[in-house]
């Protein structure tokens, strides 16, 4: 009688739309994974990214009975699908979401930890591997590869810890484990670009300042480049007010120059994740006061659930393709050899992260030993910070891909060792750390005490009477002897608390002069944010 009616309609837009099929998929299992999630949400036991992983490992299994053991996979990974499309989402939106003011309140502590803590960890993976991969008899890596290997594994992802803190009752430790989590991730991937860029057959004294010059560059050209697109959609949001015809179109234009921000780093070779933070910083800080109320409520939650889909869509492809056979036959080591090359690597990682939390903890306490501020990193709070950075994630599993494979695909044994050893640590951090890290959090920071302490940490700022809040550093109204006796006041005041009296300033200088261009209520008006 021939084939079915549903079999030909299947085969037809199987040979007409062969993407159409797998994406459908994959988007109804990602509607699974949802829906699970939700379901366990309240023991806040298991987070999105465990609940993903676990379902597409279940997926992957399933495809793999049905394929007879040929693949796991439903789509195949491309790096410029993660870097392009999934990226950019995740991270405008914690720079939109993040608590500006605590962030910029602790963001000397959170850049130290971001950038010379990823300095510190790359070194110690770096070498580490280079040391103790060839006595575990895996060969064959060059050294660009080892520098690569110590970038991905700096990247670190902090959403278990974060999803278990409570921002209103810590919220020095969220700020900097929030803060940290996203410039680790930002820093290691400027990095890991900066790696690329070193020529190693003319290695030299100079090779290492130039490797950090190159970084000093793609860091700062793409802070800057970021708070411009910032400041120009807000001037524009300002200043055409949209929201008299239109509040389509005000979120149209957030999105859209959100996402011009970061192609425009990458058409001129800088680091888009850094540019796309920065841009969603300002845009929080100035442009989502210049739209309707609606308009800045929505654009919220749009963010939110676009970085939601991405994350959860990334952590739903590791969990396939922990299953990848093609991967795991070509691939050099044994399982044996694997799970050692896997656990050199896990060590590594605990060493890294403990080699520079506690110092810059100890260092951070000190330098803010004069300012009145009653909130210090204690000892509890130094463990859960360098807990909260063990766990690797979806940049790690990125990075991997864009090192040791073409599309996804590799035919080289070392390459594929690598990648099936990328996805082993990445689910054992999440998974087994994941777990861990609430009886953890528990443990060190009962809810009570945890709470009493937050409240204890809040307190009004110190600072000018409120008459002085708009004035700047100097005054042309003034005599030359109020303004040095204002001056020396003021160094003084840095040289005992810099970060404190760095922000203080910088308030001054927005409400005064930013706020009035590119939106924003003044601080009296002005909740905390």
């Amino acid at each position: 009688m021939g084939i079915g009616l549903t079999e030909f309609l299947t085969n037809k837009l199987a040979a007409e739309h062969p993407q159409v099929i797998p994406i459908s998929v994959f988007i109804a299992i990602l509607c699974l994974c949802l829906v699970i999630g939700h379901l366990l949400e309240e023991n806040r036991w298991v987070n999105e990214s465990i609940t993903a992983i676990l379902v597409g490992a279940l997926s992957g299994t399933v495809i793999l009975l049905i394929s007879k053991g040929k693949s796991s996979h439903i789509l195949v990974f491309d790096e410029e699908l993660f870097f392009i499309y999934l990226l950019p989402p995740i991270i405008f939106n914690a720079g939109f979401q993040v608590k500006k003011k605590k962030f910029f309140h602790n963001f000397l502590t959170i850049m130290s930890f971001g950038v010379i803590g990823v300095f510190i960890s790359t070194v110690i993976i770096s070498f580490g591997t280079w040391f103790l991969f060839p006595k575990l008899g895996f060969k064959g890596l060059s050294a660009r590869d080892y520098l690569a290997i110590g970038t991905i594994f700096s990247s670190t992802d902090t959403v278990c810890t974060l999803q278990i803190l409570h921002q209103d009752e810590t919220p020095l430790l969220y700020s900097l484990v929030f803060g940290e989590g996203v410039v680790n991730d930002a820093t290691s991937v400027v990095l890991f670009n900066a790696v690329q860029k070193i020529h190693f057959e003319s290695l030299n004294g100079w090779t290492a300042l130039r490797v950090f010059g190159n970084f000093l560059y793609l860091f700062s050209t793409s802070t800057l480049l970021g708070i411009a697109v910032g400041l120009v959609t807000s001037f524009v949001l300002k200043t055409l007010y949209f929201g008299r015809h239109s509040t389509t179109r005000e979120l149209a234009i957030m999105v859209l120059m959100a996402y011009l921000s970061y192609m425009l780093a990458e058409l001129f070779s800088l680091s888009g994740i850094l540019t796309v933070f920065f841009c969603g910083v300002l845009m929080s800080h100035y442009a989502s006061y210049n739209v309707t109320e609606s308009s800045r409520i929505t654009s919220r939650h749009i963010f939110a659930m676009m970085s939601f889909i991405a994350e959860t869509f990334i952590f739903l492809y590791v969990g396939t393709d922990a299953l990848d056979v093609t991967k795991w036959n070509t691939s050099s080591l044994s399982v044996g050899g694997t799970l050692g090359v896997s656990s050199v690597i896990t060590g590594l990682v605990l060493l890294g992260r403990a080699a520079f939390v506690f110092p810059l903890s100890i260092l951070t306490n000190f330098m803010n030993r004069h300012t009145e501020r009653n909130e210090s990193i204690t000892f509890k709070h130094q463990v859960i910070i360098w807990w909260a950075g063990l766990m690797r994630g979806a940049v790690s599993i990125a990075l991997a891909f864009k090192q040791f494979t073409y599309s996804g695909v590799t035919l080289d044994p070392v390459n594929a060792a690598m990648v099936t050893t990328t996805t082993i640590v990445v689910l054992f951090t999440t998974l087994v750390f994941g777990f861990l890290t609430k009886p953890l959090v528990n443990y060190l920071l009962p809810h009570d005490a945890s709470h009493n302490t937050g409240n204890r940490g809040k307190r009004t700022e110190p600072g000018s009477p409120k008459e002085d809040a708009t004035l700047p550093l100097l005054s042309f109204d003034e005599s030359a002897s109020t303004n040095f006796n204002r001056a020396k006041d003021s160094i003084s005041l840095l040289m005992e608390q810099p970060v404190y009296t760095i922000h203080r300033y910088w308030r001054k200088f927005d409400d005064t002069y930013m706020r009035p261009i590119f939106g924003g209520p003044r601080r009296e008006n002005q909740p905390e944010c």
